[in-house]
């Protein structure tokens, strides 16, 4: 009998819902493209509104109350603190030094210093991609100036300003929402399930959010240690805009290897540095590695293991290859959706289709599924 029944397993039933569900899905990634932009916002919100949730969860303990409301509001004016401070803190000595480095590239574009031809075309690369007045700019609001003297085009850039700050300020107003709201939006989700696949489905979606837990939080908790210290590291290594290329260092940490992209603006800015004759290139550069060596070895070997334990989550390999796929299927908001998918899958594979529980075993998690609504009464 059991033969017969492994034997016939593709029935006509089976491969109509497959199909069924192979065109839902393949809808569902055209819906997402095409509404990407409206989405984005949306999307980004819940992530920042998940990363935030230790937060507000502190405040609701400082402030003793029962609501989420007043939290969520000082969660957000907490970052909007930090931020401010960060920037005026340190947007005065950025803007120096940008300024520094534009000054260097400008007496060499001039002709004012005489360089071998290669060097002339790599500062040609760099002022095409690494401006630093460009940057300069942006930062200290020339911009402005300038989309004030076009005139003619200045309702349109006008709407296209106007558009881009509503596009933030929905951002922030769905983060405040979504930070409310967070215990309801969370069982919401439980909801679209369908009742018959729900016990089942639940037990994974709990292991998912539990290792997601453990990865981003730990892993944001290791990023900011390592914007530290590659912050202090350029710092006492004397590299212009050590403090922005620390804090860039430490947000792509959240993606295994990724920090090791900021390795060509750093070779950029240790080149354009060394053409002023203060420095050399090549032991300015070496500077900037061994700070990479040792803030790599600290963090790998002594704070990941402590603040995240031996369990990684997701095998680094995997992560990018996520990311890849589903950024390339769904663009920004498939990157932010990566992880949380792929892990979803995977312990969906494993649980159920590679390595299936007895059917003893998937009692369980619908008698607590039942007893859950009784305990909520």
């Amino acid at each position: 009998m059991q033969s017969k029944v492994s034997s016939r397993y593709w029935t006509v039933d089976r491969i109509m819902w497959l199909v069924i569900g192979l065109a839902m899905t393949a809808a569902l990634i055209y819906l997402v493209r095409y509404l990407s932009n409206v989405l984005l916002p949306f999307f980004v919100a819940c992530f920042i509104a998940y990363i935030l949730q230790p937060i507000v969860n502190m405040n609701r303990r400082l402030t003793r109350t029962k609501g989420r409301v007043i939290p969520s509001i000082l969660t957000l004016v907490d970052m909007a603190v930090v931020i401010a401070l960060v920037v005026y803190i340190f947007l005065p000595s950025v803007l120096k030094e940008l300024n520094m480095l534009g000054g260097i590239l400008k007496s060499v574009s001039s002709g004012d210093v005489q360089l071998p031809k290669f060097y002339v075309t790599v500062v040609d690369f760099i002022n095409k991609y690494f401006n630093p007045d460009n940057i300069s700019g942006m930062l200290d609001g020339s911009h402005i100036e300038a989309l004030l003297s076009k005139g003619s085009s200045l309702l349109e850039e006008s709407i296209g300003v106007v558009m881009e700050i509503l596009s933030w300020l929905l951002t922030l107003i769905y983060i405040l929402f979504i930070l409310i709201d967070y215990p309801q939006i969370s069982r919401g989700f439980k909801l679209i399930i369908p009742h018959r696949y729900r016990p089942r489905t639940m037990v994974v979606v709990r292991d998912v959010e539990n290792s997601m837990n453990h990865y981003f939080r730990g892993q944001g908790v290791v990023a900011m240690c390592a914007a530290v210290f590659y912050c202090v590291g350029f710092s006492i290594v004397g590299l212009p805009l050590a403090i922005p290329m620390g804090i860039i260092v430490g947000v792509l940490y959240m993606i295994p290897y990724f920090q090791y992209v900021t390795l060509i603006p750093v070779a950029a800015i240790c080149f354009v540095y060394s053409l002023g004759g203060s420095v050399e290139f090549l032991p300015e550069m070496g500077k900037c590695l061994l700070v990479y060596v040792v803030s790599q070895c600290i963090c790998d070997y002594v704070i990941t293991p402590h603040i995240m334990g031996k369990e990684m989550g997701l095998n680094p390999a995997i992560i990018l290859l996520s990311l890849s796929v589903w950024g390339s299927l769904l663009g920004i908001i498939g990157m932010i959706i990566a992880l949380p998918v792929t892990a979803l899958i995977m312990t969906y594979y494993e649980r159920y289709i590679s390595n299936p529980a007895p059917e003893t075993d998937e009692s369980q998690p619908a008698e607590a599924d039942k007893s859950g609504p009784t305990e909520s009464r």
